[in-house]
């Protein structure tokens, strides 16, 4: 085993430099998302206190992709609704840069609106802008997922990854500057895969960070993974790590940091 595998009640990303205070939450100019100590338990009817995530710190640098990697119930999900802002956090603190956007595993729960136009289209109600601005973001979010052609086309005929495209593009026509990512690619093929991987990229040319989670039994080192510029992937079969890497075990006490 690594001799950078170590026993620890955390996952850890190297600290941070040139921090700042606000509001509680010390913050570095360079970074879209920092937190500190998170912790987030829930209270079962008997009021047993079950910890899902314990004393967790994380720091990613603006403009990047960077992939959190686990097995199912290690509790990467649950930090990524923290982060996202759908769970509080029992403890700690963190900053997340706004506007921020989650796109969940299934887009079924996201891509809502009968038509594809209509679905981008659907969160700019909250902004006050003309039908012109509304068109002109739908159109410029959609290209950067290369769904331009597909502007009219019904949702229910859209595959999966063409639906996960969609709910990129509403993300990106609210101009976000931090996109959090829930297993995008699970029950995707190949071809969809790669369409999502390409949406995902295109979107870190216009200085988006995102995070991306995946499970460990699905990733590989194909050329799939190999299209990240930014962010990190296996190389296997020694599973050297090529850019910061973050593993969990089944029991969430194992982190491997390396940078």
């Amino acid at each position: 085993m690594n001799s950078s595998l170590t026993r620890a009640s955390t996952f850890h990303i190297p600290p941070l430099q040139c921090t700042t205070t606000r509001n509680n939450v010390v913050t570095s100019p360079n970074y879209a998302i920092e937190g500190r100590n998170l912790s987030y338990s829930i209270t079962t009817k008997q009021g047993k206190n079950i910890p899902i995530l314990q004393d967790c710190s994380i720091t990613i640098p603006s403009g990047q992709l960077w992939m959190l990697l686990g097995p199912n119930g290690c509790g990467k999900s649950t930090l990524l609704k923290v982060l996202a802002g759908l769970l509080n956090p029992t403890e700690g603190n963190m900053y997340v840069k706004r506007p921020k956007s989650f796109v969940f595993q299934n887009p079924d729960h996201q891509v809502v609106m009968p038509t594809v136009e209509a679905d981008v289209a659907f969160g700019l109600g909250k902004f006050n802008l003309t039908q012109d601005e509304v068109k002109s973001r739908v159109e410029k979010a959609l290209d950067a997922v290369g769904m331009s052609d597909y502007i009219q086309r019904p949702v229910q005929t859209l595959s999966g990854g063409q639906k996960q495209r969609v709910a990129i593009a509403g993300a990106l026509a609210e101009t976000c500057e931090v996109l959090l990512l829930d297993e995008l690619t699970t029950f995707l093929d190949e071809s969809d895969q790669m369409g999502v991987i390409k949406a995902v990229k295109n979107c870190l040319a216009g200085d988006v960070t995102a995070l991306w989670l995946k499970k460990v039994s699905h990733f590989s080192c194909s050329p799939l993974e190999e299209r990240f510029s930014h962010g990190v992937f296996f190389s296997e079969p020694n599973c050297k790590p090529l850019k910061p890497l973050i593993t969990f075990s089944k029991d969430r006490t194992w982190y491997w940091d390396c940078w």
